[in-house]
């Protein structure tokens, strides 16, 4: 076996190896959802259920009431998602392709703001939301996610690859700005615009910190809150916990593997630009 071979054969089996790493809680959590109550609090650790059962999801959706906080987190997830694709896609659009007086320095100070953390702007936030009386609404819990200067950026970096002569040979052609974005720009973003939002849906759907201030009532409360609010109460019911925690990763990872090949594409093909 020649030196390339070997090396083949070997960066071969480092992937695989780190897969194992990556994939073997991930499986083992699955595996404990289907086990008997108590079966994973034996030492050593059982790897597969002895008696595969459906009971720990049973009563997670029966008893607990994660059917209606899996609502929750649907609704205001995929809100996020569709509104902050929308708002970033015209404001990054615009600070690429629209010429207005200011807008590279506006720019610039959008992106000193990314140093600041979102924990210091919760506060007056929630302060703010309170005054229009949006606390404890699912539009409140959407508010921090519908803009976001990196999703911005990202359009925007994207953006600046489409030719301007495409852009000035439509508005030749007696098309309006808005036309232009629907019909010329949109498409051309596409895979972007994937990405960002898988982006957008996965923070939203694993946010725990502004959920939990700003939905007091329980009913509206969010798939990650009351999962941390229910292991409290089974704090030994590690086979129910696993079952929660496979129904909170599983519509993030479907809608992964459904976009996967935008997602990749967008990601490779903006980052040309700079």
């Amino acid at each position: 076996m020649n030196s390339r071979a070997s090396t083949t054969v070997m960066v071969n089996l480092l992937l695989v190896m780190i897969a194992a790493l990556s994939l073997g809680p991930l499986l083992w959590m699955l595996s404990v959802s289907f086990m008997q109550p108590g079966e994973a609090s034996h030492f050593p650790a059982p790897w597969l259920p002895s008696a595969p059962t459906l009971q720990n999801y049973r009563q997670l959706f029966e008893r607990s009431g994660m059917g209606r906080h899996f609502f929750n987190s649907l609704v205001i997830a995929t809100g996020v998602m569709v509104s902050s694709v929308l708002v970033n896609t015209l404001a990054g659009y615009a600070f690429a392709k629209l010429r207005s007086r200011g807008r590279d320095k506006v720019f610039r100070a959008m992106l000193a703001a990314l140093v600041i953390p979102a924990q210091v702007a919760m506060m007056p936030l929630f302060l703010l939301l309170k005054e229009m009386g949006l606390v404890n609404t699912w539009i409140g819990a959407m508010v921090p996610g519908l803009a976001g200067i990196f999703g911005i950026y990202l359009v925007r970096q994207y953006a600046r690859s489409i030719p301007d002569e495409l852009l000035e040979a439509a508005r030749i052609d007696g098309a309006g700005e808005w036309r232009i974005f629907w019909q010329i720009v949109l498409p051309v973003l596409k895979p972007i615009l994937v990405a960002l939002g898988i982006f957008s849906f996965l923070g939203a759907w694993n946010d725990f910190m502004w959920p939990l201030i700003v939905l007091g009532d329980q009913s509206l409360q969010t798939l990650p809150v009351a999962l941390a609010s229910l292991s409290r109460e089974h704090v030994q019911d590690n086979e129910l916990m696993m079952a929660g925690a496979v129904v909170t990763i599983l519509p993030v990872l479907v809608l992964f593997l459904m976009l996967q090949r935008y997602y990749i594409q967008g990601l490779l093909v903006g980052s040309v630009k700079g």
